[in-house]
């Protein structure tokens, strides 16, 4: 039975899952984003959100314990002097999984993790920029608008006598039968 058995194996070793998953640590904080599938994204999730956790506390011994886990230099440098600031506030939560297309080499779930704080898709620091819209002649929409509602008007004032003269009889058809 697998009671207390959490750890996804991921189909490899112990040493192997263990280089992995901080080489994969290390990616994530040195590009704030990395693509992968979806089961190695959830246990990347559990092997760095403690990581950065450890990293709110600037000591000598936490600086230790994530090199310990790491073991790169920049990358501990990084996590400490850049992504510290950033969650100090943030109680957890520290990563975003989204789900992608599956791969098409073996149909593979694949995920995006991010750094919630580092995105650049979602919040509200994103401000949507209205492009100007052309014709196929080059003039803005807003500029060619008021001339086409003129062109609109006079052509209505032309057609609305017309109309009027001329009455079709209406017919309707029996629904139904």
């Amino acid at each position: 039975m697998r009671h207390g058995k959490k750890v996804n194996h991921l189909g490899r070793t112990a040493s192997h899952r263990k280089a992995m998953l901080a080489n994969m640590a290390s990616s994530l904080i040195l590009h704030k984003r990395i693509t992968t599938t979806l089961a190695k994204a959830k246990a990347l999730r559990t092997y760095v959100e403690p990581i950065i956790t450890k990293s709110k506390s600037d000591t000598t011994h936490s600086r230790r314990t994530v090199f310990a886990y790491l073991q790169d230099k920049e990358v501990v440098t990084i996590l400490f002097r850049e992504i510290a600031e950033k969650v100090a506030t943030r109680p957890g939560g520290y990563t975003r999984i989204i789900k992608l297309n599956n791969r098409a080499g073996d149909n593979a779930e694949m995920a995006l993790i991010e750094l919630v704080d580092y995105n650049t898709v979602y919040g509200k620091d994103v401000e949507v920029k209205e492009e100007k819209k052309t014709t196929r002649r080059g003039k803005s929409k807003t500029a060619a608008a008021p001339k086409a509602k003129e062109a609109k008007a006079e052509t209505a004032e032309e057609v609305a006598p017309e109309a009027t003269t001329e009455e079709a009889p209406a017919t309707e058809e029996p629904k139904g039968e």
